[in-house]
């Protein structure tokens, strides 16, 4: 069977549920498979017949039916997993998720906690509760999905984990245990200790969540996410797949932290699907001119990618460049038409395979 993985370039926002969409629309059967982050994600896909999502607990390819498994990497937020299979639900998709065992539980006072030292430190998280998930997890406050199998244990836990929080009394858990409880026995989500058997499946697609600028490994700390977005959890899968890596054709960052190129003008137009905008614990999403030297350095700092040598990249958002403007070593290099803009950056990032979206459905063509 195939392996793919779709892997964030920059600081996220680049495109990743588009491609992902779009690889499952060219498989038969593929299963897609969050490997990386957790309810913080945001991919936003559209159809061609109208039908759109911003898909955070189920994979990019649940519009097109497609199953989704949520690896032990991946925290898991019980109401956002329930509050989405909703509102899929109200637009004629009833999807199917696989959740791994042992993945982490968000409580409501991981995600009180996490949005009230946002405001503190402005780091620039989603402010949902996966990196404090992460750390409680790390801190021996252990609440994962298998104890939803054994109710007494988990309500032990839970008040353990309550007291710890001693400075959220106040939130109400009562309706977080029920919503647990409905998890567990929601027909539209198994509980699994290993992935799914590939012979169910032609094609395991994997589902990164924001980009490996953001990496704890690679990125700009504390601006990072609790995360290894690049390639270290697929390999330690035991998978060793082709690679889709994905930017816009501008620099985006969400929220708080580094990003070069901000005092040049904007060279995007506006777009009229974006999903991001300035409300929220993120803060400002902010946009500028593709940075090579930012992507180079990314690509050489996880090992698998530097030492592939048959990369893909798609480049996405090229009906929105108003000219063909990247920075390399601090210069900025005015390139003529897409030709040039394409060539050079397949030339810098030494990608052998170079792809071109134009628009949000799932679809892309080949650079020639």
């Amino acid at each position: 069977m195939k392996t793919q993985a779709v892997i964030g370039a920059a600081f996220g926002d680049e495109g990743k549920g588009k491609v992902i969409s779009t690889l499952a629309a060219l498989s038969d059967n593929p299963l897609i498979i969050r490997y990386c982050g957790g309810q913080q994600a945001g991919h936003h896909v559209v159809l061609r017949n109208g039908l759109d999502h911003v898909c955070s607990n189920f994979g990019s390819g649940t519009l097109q039916g497609f199953d989704t498994y949520w690896s032990k990497y991946c925290t898991v937020d019980p109401v956002a997993v329930l509050n989405e299979l909703d509102v899929l639900k109200s637009k004629g998709i009833s999807p199917f998720l696989y959740i791994d065992e042992r993945c982490p539980i968000t409580t409501p006072y991981d995600k009180a906690y996490n949005k009230e030292t946002e405001k503190n430190n402005q780091h620039g998280s989603c402010g949902v509760g996966v990196g404090q998930t992460i750390q409680r997890e790390e801190d021996h406050y252990s609440l994962r999905i298998s104890d939803l199998r054994h109710p007494s244990v988990f309500k032990i836990k839970l008040e353990l984990l309550t007291k710890s929080y001693y400075h959220y009394q106040g939130l109400e858990i009562d309706d977080f245990i029920q919503t647990c409880e409905e998890l567990f026995e929601c027909p539209n989500v198994l509980l699994v200790d290993r992935i799914p058997d590939a012979k169910l499946y032609d094609n395991y697609i994997f589902e990164g969540s924001q980009g490996l600028l953001l990496d704890q490994e690679i990125g700009f700390f504390p601006h990072v996410t609790r995360a290894n977005t690049g390639t270290k959890n697929i390999l330690d899968m035991g998978f060793t797949p082709e690679i889709f890596l994905v930017t816009r054709v501008y620099q985006t960052r969400h929220g708080n932290g580094p990003m070069t190129n901000e005092n040049w003008p904007s060279n995007n137009l506006p777009n009229p699907y974006e999903q991001n905008s300035d409300d929220g614990s993120q803060g400002k999403f902010r946009t500028s001119i593709l940075d090579l030297d930012l992507l180079r350095y990314a690509i050489s700092k996880d090992p698998y990618l530097y030492d592939h040598g048959n990369l893909s990249l798609v480049i996405t958002c090229l009906d929105l460049v108003k000219e063909y403007v990247v920075t390399r070593e601090g210069n900025v290099l005015n390139l003529g038409n897409e030709e040039e803009f394409v060539a050079r950056i397949g030339e810098e990032l030494h990608i052998q395979h170079v792809y071109l979206s134009r628009n949000p459905y799932p679809e892309f063509e080949l650079y020639q």
